[in-house]
């Protein structure tokens, strides 16, 4: 990626996810996705959901966490949208957020999704499906890269 381009995804990026830093920045693609290399190590994920940072990246703590219970993590692993009765604990975030989906033993990382609820109306409701999964541990891309 030129130098140029390069400068305006960072700053792009560092708006929704805080100070990115890379010397180097890649693209490559994987079926439908398009993945961002920062110094040959992928951190972002574009599709049509649009940019999201790779589970395996650096960038997942600038994320707001919710946390899901053990009986959640079986169906977030493979795929399922999570609910608010699942969750165990959240930080703060509103409606088109990026957060991290963890484990409530072990706090590991288990998947990115999109806020479709805010943190205060999942609260409130607790009821029904609030976060949709974009990236979890085993999909294909994280199967095929890690």
């Amino acid at each position: 990626m030129k130098r140029k381009a390069a400068k305006k995804l960072l700053a792009e990026l560092s708006d929704s996810f805080g100070d990115l830093q890379a010397g180097k920045v890649e693209t490559a693609k994987f079926e439908e996705k398009e993945l961002y290399l920062f110094d040959e190590s992928i951190e972002f994920v574009k599709d049509e959901n649009g940019f999201y940072p790779f589970l395996g990246g650096s960038y997942l703590d600038s994320l707001p966490n919710v946390i899901v219970d053990m009986g959640a993590i079986r169906f977030v692993c493979n795929g399922a949208d999570v609910m608010a009765p699942g969750i165990a604990e959240m930080g703060e975030f509103g409606v088109g957020d990026i957060v991290v989906i963890r484990d409530v033993t072990y706090g590991k990382a288990l998947a990115i999704g999109v806020a479709t609820k805010s943190n205060v109306e999942i609260e409130m409701s607790k009821k029904g499906k609030v976060i949709k999964n974009l990236h979890y541990v085993g999909d294909k891309l994280w199967s095929e890269v890690s």
